[in-house]
């Protein structure tokens, strides 16, 4: 498992160019005109680890698997998108199905590039979009609402509840406040989740900046950064002009010089994966052997049974314990063999939550 981040914004703002840096593709078309993308193009990338070779090597292994992130160009929104302007029912429609949302908001002056509102204004742009999800999470809880009112007459509980829920949140809706999910028990917020919300899912905001502030930013960014901070968004600096530069080389060792060229320390698909992540809360551990080692995706505070129902879903069913070993103590003891004899190597059982990093071998038994 990995996840899906659907990349969003205004027309014009990089959005394509971006992703077909990140995704090292052509997929996507680059134009100067709104609706240059009409249907997401989708671009799986192998999320980068620089622990998956040395735990490889170690393992002697025939294949090396890492774990892959979704990316998903989405066609420009635009002011009216929640009553049908543009592509707007189109563009909401693929946004619900993606775990994350990476927001690309322009802050460069290009006079060359046309800007929908003729205007260089980043925090404009937001609330645009954001008006737009507010507006459709609206109308979705409305309709939702509506359904289960009829449905109520018949004195179920927990329809009341969720009536009760759905309120409260077109409350908050409507005065553009940000959804607050700890207000919520954990059976409200399994409710919640049904309802697949745009306006619940974690964002990222992305500054496209121009090639002289993709180190520090510049005074638009620096705007986004401070609404991303008060709105607790994560938020990361890229040049999809450089990006898409840097993508059209062949050879890493010389996309690497290029960017430590540029005073930067990671690659823009190493940011957002990192800021991704962060916001969904994610893992890696990792299997190794000779046949092959491999990165799996969980959730942070995931047990061990759960965690090996990744790989299939009898270990799941079946789980008897999992042999685990830190990343640290496999790469110190060069192995499986050498962390045993070391004593680094744990039975874990069923209450065990699984680490970052941890190498995990599953025994169970169906």
């Amino acid at each position: 498992m990995g996840f899906k981040c659907g990349i969003i914004g205004l027309p014009n703002v990089g959005k394509s160019t971006l992703f077909n840096a990140l995704t090292e593709s052509n997929k996507a078309e680059a134009a100067n005109y709104p609706f240059a993308t009409i249907e997401p193009n989708v671009g799986r990338v192998a999320v980068p680890d620089k622990r998956l070779k040395i735990l490889g090597e170690i393992g002697k292994s025939e294949k090396i698997i890492p774990s892959y992130m979704d990316f998903v160009d989405i066609a420009g929104l635009v002011k009216g998108a929640s009553q049908g302007e543009g592509l707007g029912n189109k563009f909401l429609g693929h946004i619900r199905e993606v775990d994350a949302i990476a927001h690309v908001v322009r802050c460069f002056e290009d006079e060359n590039i046309a800007h929908v509102s003729n205007t260089i204004n980043p925090l404009n742009d937001i609330e645009t979009i954001n008006t737009e999800l507010q507006l459709a999470d609206i109308e979705t809880l409305e309709t939702k609402r509506n359904s289960l009112e009829k449905k109520s007459k018949q004195g179920d509980k927990i329809i009341k509840i969720q009536i009760s829920i759905i309120e409260k949140l077109l409350e908050n809706l409507n005065d553009i406040d940000l959804l607050v999910k700890n207000e919520y028990s954990e059976a409200d917020n399994l409710f919640i989740k049904t309802l697949n919300l745009i306006t619940t899912k974690p964002i990222l905001y992305i500054c496209n900046v121009d090639e002289n502030s993709v180190q520090n930013g510049n005074e638009l960014s620096k705007k986004v950064k401070e609404y991303a901070a008060k709105n607790n968004h994560n938020f990361v600096i890229v040049s999809a002009s450089i990006e898409s530069q840097i993508a059209e080389l062949v050879d890493n060792e010389e996309k690497l010089e290029i960017i430590k060229e540029m005073g930067l320390n990671d690659t823009t698909l190493t940011k957002i994966i990192k800021s991704g992540y962060d916001l969904l809360n994610l893992i890696n551990y990792f299997t190794c052997g000779p046949k092959e080692t491999r990165s799996w995706t969980i959730n942070k505070n995931t047990l061990a049974p759960q965690a090996a129902g990744k790989i299939h879903s009898d270990f799941e069913k079946g789980f008897i314990r999992a042999e685990t070993i830190a990343y640290e103590d496999f790469i110190k003891f060069k192995g499986e063999v050498g962390s045993r004899d070391a004593g680094k190597l744990r039975q874990e059982g069923k209450d065990y939550i699984v680490k970052n990093g941890d190498v995990m071998h599953f025994l169970f038994n169906v």
